[in-house]
């Protein structure tokens, strides 16, 4: 499916409300989310069917002319067979709407297009599988493009086709108001379940007028950040910004109501290998898991998010490394930690908040060892293991504590550019930077200008104190 591409001026956000639906409500929000669901399993397992049936054919030396036909899965095939077969397998297709069907079949093609991509090459990162079937207690969503999309005038309330107003737990003032005044427009709605809580988001194309606003006062021109898992973030500025560890702050309640769920009766039981009902206290187990997992999430992506609008008004120009994530948390004894601090969204954050607020986000080389290297003299140190907090440069006899020393070498990577051509980069620092341009209209998390032509090698220069080789294999 193409994507959306918003007029120039314009970009694609999202608006979040907390429903308050009656109960009458929530049986159709769980109607239409299932009717998701059951059209994705169901077109998934004719696939499946399909494909089985096909290659089983082609072992007996069937002709490829006389093979059961191929199910296509783009959206139109998919959505094309769902409305020839939908009176006989789904006999209560009329009692919701049909953009909850065409979630499930939207999901399912994207997911079987992917599984494809990752098979024949054209897609990077992990071999992925073939889909497989959602569970009825996984996650319930749904998603709206046509029909009555709108959020009430009362400001309290959002309606949606098939289901009609539904009160909101908060007000939808800020959204009504540009949608009144012309400034934006809104493109779909989903509605998502988590944790026992409903909630609308919509997909809204708004017109922005990039600057930082009035009430953010400038405290600087250029702040490198260091992201860290005992600090959420050090700022070149000296700043340690704490980090809230809310995992690690409930891991005590989570394994009481972890241990409590695996003592109630579930949906398998385990001396017999069969499925059996679950019972009311194991469904109230599990909601309460639910809860202290969304608690935990929703503590830090606040923290997150307060950092990030901050660093993207206050500052013109800011300066983060490029952290293999995936790589880090194969580390057993810092895996959990990295996962709490989840450091990978600084970069992702402000990867659309700086064209938000007419700032620059420029993003270091992965092997620029920022923590070795002396922020006073340049002097590289070869070895500074993790256990060692503290950088002692023995040229110039600076003390400082390591993420302090890396947030401003990142800092002065950048010193010298000039802001009036995003994408001069006069480093000159032993490593380049990549600017990230502003998140073109419709895009969440903007694009990496091309590197310089002629990158300095940092293998090849030397230490003024001493001249060894300075090694990129440690930071």
């Amino acid at each position: 499916m193409k994507r959306y591409e918003p007029p120039a001026g314009w970009t694609v956000q999202a608006y979040r409300f907390a429903l308050d639906p009656s109960d009458a409500q929530v049986l159709g929000l769980r109607r239409n989310t299932g009717a998701a669901r059951f059209a994705y399993n169901h077109m998934l397992r004719r696939v499946s069917a399909v494909k089985t049936q096909r290659a089983a054919e082609a072992s007996y030396g069937v002709a490829e002319t006389d093979l059961t036909p191929w199910q296509g899965w783009s959206l139109p095939d998919l959505r094309r067979t769902w409305n020839e077969i939908k009176q006989w397998v789904a006999p209560w297709w009329a009692e919701c709407s049909k953009e909850a069907f065409n979630t499930g079949l939207a999901n399912l093609s994207a997911a079987l297009g992917n599984w494809h991509a990752s098979r024949t090459g054209a897609r990077k990162g992990r071999r992925m599988g073939w889909p497989r079937t959602k569970r009825k207690h996984g996650r319930r969503s749904a998603r709206f493009t046509t029909g009555a999309i709108r959020v009430d005038p009362s400001y309290r309330h959002v309606v949606l086709p098939r289901l009609g107003r539904i009160r909101t737990h908060e007000s939808t003032r800020k959204l009504a108001r540009r949608v009144g005044a012309g400034t934006a427009a809104i493109l779909s709605a989903t509605i998502t379940e988590t944790a026992g809580r409903w909630f609308c988001s919509f997909q809204v194309a708004v017109r922005r007028t990039v600057g930082r606003p009035a009430y953010a006062p400038k405290a600087g021109r250029v702040v490198g950040v260091d992201a860290g898992i005992k600090h959420l973030a050090v700022l070149s500025t000296g700043e340690m910004v704490p980090n809230p560890a809310p995992f690690k702050a409930a891991l005590r309640k989570l394994g009481k109501a972890q241990r409590r769920a695996a003592r109630r009766i579930g949906p398998y039981a385990p001396q017999a290998r069969r499925k059996r009902t679950a019972s009311n206290r194991w469904q109230r187990a599990q909601d309460a898991v639910a809860r202290l997992h969304a608690t935990v999430s929703a503590v830090r992506a606040d923290s997150w998010h307060q950092l990030t609008t901050r660093l993207a008004q206050q500052f013109t120009t800011v300066v983060v490394e490029d952290l293999h994530v995936a790589g880090m948390v194969r580390n057993r004894k810092l895996a959990r930690s990295l996962t709490d601090a989840a450091p990978a969204t600084l970069r992702r954050h402000l990867g659309y908040k700086t064209g938000w607020y007419g700032s620059t986000l420029y993003v270091a080389d992965r092997w620029y060892p920022s923590s070795k290297t002396c922020s006073a003299c340049k002097t590289l140190k070869p070895k500074l293991s993790l256990a060692e907090r503290m950088l002692h440069c023995t040229a110039c006899g600076l003390s400082l504590d390591r993420d302090v020393n890396a947030a401003r070498n990142l800092a002065a990577l950048v010193r010298h550019v000039d802001l009036e051509l995003p994408g001069d980069a006069k480093t000159g620092r032993g490593a380049y930077v990549r600017p990230v341009r502003p998140a073109s209209a419709g895009g969440a998390a903007g694009r990496e200008a091309s590197r310089p032509v002629h990158p300095v090698n940092v293998a090849r220069q030397r230490t003024t104190a001493n001249h060894e080789p300075r090694l990129l294999t440690e930071r």
